[in-house]
């Protein structure tokens, strides 16, 4: 496939790697993934590291081929949404009157996926809108914008969801069967796997928690919706029993820093149980940090597939999460991990404990099950036949091939 008859593919993403959180990280893994399909690959993600309205364009090297496949723009943020939006069409029109693209890909629902939508419906090239997390939910409920969000699902050329739930949720929305494409997150299971007992005691010492230490772990970006009260009251619940250490492998979302705050004035002997370690931008540093925890805990309000549980099963760990959004199609209970009713969250404590006294033989099993878990969604090819799918609704001419061929 010469390189003048790839497709030409731009991807709008509120976040792009290496900026924080789950959509950032999946951009980049999907934009990798469709690259190595044989698809051209324009990025365009939106950030506050620029002034408002500047655009930086940079080339994204792939390992794989030692070439520049991918190109990566980032416009500045103005703002408000109504600013942004209205530049970011202007320089649409021009990047697109330049590059010619065959295909947009809108990377969750809104603002990208709406972008996308309107983009494609104006230029007449088809649209794709990728439902990640609770980007659904969110515009669902009030104050969310119930219009936007149908109107983009209806408009979409196809849709793709991250879990069965989305998928489901969307059909409600039409009062139809939307033929969505399950899109499923994955994990790298060479960068993720497990360590010896050894080597993960080396890094709790090298890091200086103490041996006896329980050390629960979460990783991403700690918010309301990914269960803060239910960590900060486990957190206190299990310190009652135990010498007890709170790791968010990752950052605390500013405007949640507050309730970190009051926990800490309310308990302040617990101020030092929490360890914060800022965002790790080495998927390896990532891992490391996992391999320091006795449990993962994911207890979410609502979500998706969270890319860090499916890393922290990768690894090998206890993971226990909660059973909301798209996570119970990835965790059976008792078989590779752990799950807690989203409605019994403060409970979360007590169920750590009840898994910890679990006999032996049976967390080894869970361990190991998790692992073979994520391998399995790998070895299956899972994003990669999905991705192939929405392609081909899209590019009815389209054939996979290597990128440079």
């Amino acid at each position: 496939m010469t390189d003048i008859t790839r497709p030409r593919l731009l991807l709008l993403t509120e976040r792009y790697a290496p900026d924080v959180g789950g959509v950032a990280r999946s951009a980049g893994r999907i934009a990798a993934a469709l690259s190595d399909l044989g698809i051209r690959i324009d990025v365009l993600a939106w950030t506050k590291s620029l002034q408002p309205g500047q655009l930086e364009t940079t080339p994204e090297a792939d390992p794989n081929e030692g070439g520049k496949s991918r190109t990566i723009h980032r416009l500045g943020l103005f703002a408000n949404w109504d600013l942004s939006l209205q530049h970011t069409f202007n320089v649409l029109e021009w990047l697109h009157a330049d590059r010619h693209y065959d295909v947009v890909w809108g990377h969750y629902v809104y603002p990208a996926g709406f972008a996308a939508v309107v983009f494609g419906e104006t230029q007449g090239i088809p649209s794709t809108v990728s439902a990640r997390g609770n980007d659904i939910d969110r515009l669902m409920f009030p104050p969310g914008d119930f219009a936007r969000l149908l109107w983009t699902m209806e408009r979409a050329s196809v849709v793709s969801t991250v879990s069965r739930d989305l998928g489901k949720k969307i059909d409600v929305l039409l009062g139809r069967a939307s033929s969505t494409i399950p899109l499923p997150n994955v994990a790298d299971v060479d960068v993720f796997r497990p360590r010896t007992r050894a080597v993960a005691q080396q890094q709790r010492t090298k890091r200086g928690i103490a041996s006896e230490e329980l050390v629960l772990g979460f990783c991403g970006e700690l918010r309301h919706k990914k269960g803060l009260p239910f960590l900060l009251t486990s957190l206190r619940d299990l310190n009652q029993v135990r010498p007890t250490r709170l790791l968010v492998i990752g950052s605390v979302r500013p405007r949640e820093q507050r309730q970190l705050t009051i926990f800490s004035h309310e308990y302040p002997l617990l101020r030092e149980q929490i360890t914060v370690t800022g965002h790790q931008e080495n998927p390896s540093d990532v891992a490391d940090w996992l391999h320091v925890c006795d449990v993962v805990l994911c207890p979410s309000l609502w979500d998706g597939v969270p890319n860090a549980l499916l890393e922290a099963m990768a690894c090998g760990k206890l993971v226990i999460a909660s059973n909301a959004g798209g996570i119970p199609e990835i965790i059976e209970h008792g078989n590779n991990g752990v799950l807690i009713p989203k409605e019994q969250l403060h409970r979360l404590g007590e169920v750590v404990l009840e898994t910890l006294h679990l006999p032996t033989s049976d967390r080894e099993a869970i361990s190991s099950n998790a692992r073979s878990f994520a391998e399995q969604l790998v070895r299956t090819a899972a994003e990669r036949n999905a991705l192939e799918c929405v392609l081909r609704q899209l590019l009815p001419s389209f054939q996979p091939g290597k990128s440079g061929r």
